[in-house]
C-alpha cells in the first residue's frame, strides 16, 4: 500500500511537470523578412486563385496585374466597392493606411475569390514586414486561409448534390 502511495506522488510529480511547459506562455521573437529591396513577400489564396503580393513602405498605392501583364490600379481591376473595401481591410486592422505600397499578380478564379487571396496575401507579407503587427491581423482572422473551394460534381449527378429529376411515370 505504501508502494503504491509513494507511485501515486511520483505520478502527480510527473503529471505536474507536464503541464507546466504546456500552459506557460511561450514566445517567439519573430524577426521581420525583407528582400534586397527593402519588400515582403507573401503568396495569398483563396478558392482557385492566387496572388503573389510584394509590399514596401510607401504612399499606399495598390498595383494589380492584368492578364495582359500590365500593372493597373485595383479600383479599376475590382470595380466593385465592396472588393475594394475587402482590399483596404488588412490596412485598416493593422492601422497603416496608406503607408505601403503593394504589387499584386493573381491568377485564377473569379474577382471575388482574387480579392479574397489579394486581402491573404497583403496580410501575410504584412506580419512578415513587421511581427508587431501580427496579433491584430491574427485576431481578424485574416492571417487564416479561407480553406472553402467548389464541391466537384459527382457521377450520377446533374450538379455536385442536385440529383437528376425524379418521374414517376
Amino acid at each position: 500500500m505504501a508502494e503504491e502511495i509513494k507511485s501515486l506522488e511520483g505520478l502527480e510529480a510527473v503529471a505536474d511537470a507536464v503541464e507546466a511547459p504546456a500552459t506557460a506562455e511561450v514566445e517567439i521573437n519573430r524577426e521581420p523578412v525583407r528582400d534586397d529591396l527593402g519588400r515582403s513577400y507573401a503568396t495569398g489564396k483563396r478558392k482557385d486563385a492566387v496572388a503573389r503580393v510584394w509590399i514596401k513602405p510607401g504612399s499606399g498605392k495598390v498595383l494589380v496585374r492584368d492578364a495582359k501583364g500590365n500593372y493597373i490600379d485595383y479600383t479599376k481591376y475590382f470595380a466593385r466597392p465592396v472588393l475594394q473595401m475587402i482590399l483596404r481591410q488588412p490596412f485598416e486592422v493593422a492601422g497603416v493606411s496608406e503607408q505601403f505600397d503593394v504589387m499584386a499578380t493573381v491568377k485564377g478564379g473569379g474577382l471575388s475569390g482574387q480579392a479574397g487571396a489579394v486581402k491573404h496575401g497583403i496580410s501575410k507579407a504584412l506580419q512578415l514586414y513587421d511581427p508587431s503587427l501580427r496579433p491584430a491581423l491574427k485576431a481578424a482572422g485574416f492571417l487564416t486561409r479561407d480553406s472553402r473551394v467548389v464541391e466537384r460534381k459527382k457521377y450520377g449527378k446533374r450538379k455536385a448534390r442536385r440529383s437528376f429529376q425524379f418521374s414517376k411515370r
